[in-house]
């Protein structure tokens, strides 16, 4: 586990796992159909965002429906795993580690958010993530690209 070097911080948020998105998504089900049956689970979202923000790219436009669809996938992924943080001891702040695949699902969302945001100029949006990312665990912004 990445020691996060503050003994008297707070412990770090370890997700429980969400059996029932991950498997599906590994089982290759449909991003859309997991995350309708699954709302809570981040890592759906996440999967959704980022998918629409692979097909932005592809598109080669800075700005189309796919970009706006991706923030609010990113946005409800990222308010979904606030929600779970919450309920499992995060007050705000503390160590939120990667490697902790269960954290995997809010930490992808917060960083489809970012790109996102970045891609429709919300600069300030944009610094909050990548400071929330920084702030949960100083590799995730790197393992996410955005490094």
């Amino acid at each position: 586990m990445t020691s996060f070097g503050d003994l008297l911080g707070p412990q770090p948020v370890l997700l429980p796992e969400l059996h029932a998105a991950q498997d599906a998504l590994d089982a290759g089900a449909d991003p859309v159909r997991v995350a309708a049956e699954n709302p809570a689970a981040s890592i759906a979202w996440a999967t959704l965002a980022e998918a629409a923000l692979n097909r932005a790219a592809d598109a080669g436009e800075s700005v189309n429906h796919d970009v706006v669809a991706a923030y609010a996938f990113a946005r409800t992924g990222y308010h979904r795993g606030l929600d779970l943080l919450r309920r499992n001891g995060w007050k705000g702040f503390g160590p939120v580690p990667w490697e902790h695949e269960p954290n995997q699902g809010f930490l992808r969302s917060v960083g489809a958010l970012a790109r996102a945001a970045k891609a429709v100029g919300e600069s300030d949006e944009y610094a909050r993530c990548l400071d929330l990312l920084e702030d949960c665990d100083p590799r995730a912004a790197g393992e996410l690209g955005l490094g």
